[in-house]
């Protein structure tokens, strides 16, 4: 049986941040030839975008900045993690302290090898900020990280068979 790596992006709302890490990572395993090797999804912490079972779709100034980057989510609507997630993913990713605190209450269990923050991979302990509220949907590229600090990829440390190039991939702003 093929041993999959299994991400799971979480934010607030997914309708803006963990899908936007979804479709990247997606994106950037693809075009390494190693999509059969991942599981990658998104999910919230809150209900706010999911309506009568049925979740919004991505918030559409993220969905415009992944078409600028030639990535699509087409499809992709909200879903609120479960408890059970945290037995299904290796790697529960929030975006900020919030939604780490709201996955420790969710799925209880603590921070730690399974659940962290996006930008620990980045050797940071900053949150990644909701777009929502500041309007910064852009991207940056990693050579605005200090090469001390720089991730062989963002994601994961067991990703690291994937490398990153300082002008194709990129990290969402944080600063």
């Amino acid at each position: 049986m093929k041993r999959y790596v299994r991400v799971l992006f979480i934010c607030h709302g997914n309708i803006c941040r963990s899908p936007m890490a979804e479709f990247v990572l997606k994106d950037m395993v693809s075009r390494r030839g190693m999509a059969d090797q991942f599981e990658i999804a998104s999910a919230a912490t809150s209900t706010e975008e999911i309506w009568n079972g049925v979740g919004n779709p991505v918030y559409p100034p993220a969905r415009e900045e992944l078409a600028k980057h030639g990535i699509r989510c087409d499809g992709k609507r909200a879903v609120q993690l479960k408890a059970a997630d945290y037995d299904h993913y290796d790697y529960l990713i929030g975006m900020d302290s919030m939604n780490i605190r709201n996955i420790e209450r969710m799925t209880g269990h603590r921070s730690g090898d399974k659940i962290r923050k996006l930008l620990e991979f980045a050797g940071s302990t900053a949150d990644c900020r909701d777009p929502w509220y500041s309007g910064a949907f852009d991207f940056i590229t990693l050579s605005r990280i200090p090469k001390s600090h720089r991730p062989e990829v963002y994601v994961a440390p067991t990703l690291s068979m994937l490398t990153t190039s300082s002008k194709n991939d990129s990290l969402f702003k944080y600063m």
